[in-house]
């Protein structure tokens, strides 16, 4: 997954670190919808995504205010998605919310363009 392109700062992310637990019970399909559901949520601006064998997960999505991060809480949909990651999905997980202030990168591509040859 390429990083996400992102308007310039102030916007706010919501992490999302958790760890699974063996089998898929569902996820990946839940998943899938969860992500075409946000994308089509007021607000949202885009989200990375990465996992590792052991199963330890950090998911950052973007959003353009609070009032959009709430509102993406409390749908029905997302709300079942919720519920059966606490019964099926993971072991443990936490949830942090930020205003971005700051916003910078490298894109090697990009720079390597602009460089002479």
């Amino acid at each position: 997954m390429p990083v996400t392109p992102l308007p310039k700062p102030p916007y706010y992310v919501v992490t999302f670190s958790s760890q699974r637990r063996e089998g898929d019970n569902g996820y990946a399909a839940m998943a899938d919808e969860m992500v075409a559901m946000a994308e089509r949520q007021p607000g949202y601006l885009g989200h990375e995504s990465a996992r590792g064998a052991d199963g330890f997960g950090i998911t950052n999505s973007y959003w353009t205010d609070e009032a959009a991060i709430r509102a993406w809480k409390q749908k029905v949909d997302h709300l079942e998605a919720q519920r059966r990651g606490r019964v099926e999905w993971y072991v443990t997980y936490a949830v942090r919310v930020a205003r971005v202030e700051r916003a910078y990168g490298f894109d090697a591509n990009l720079d390597a363009a602009a460089r002479p040859h």
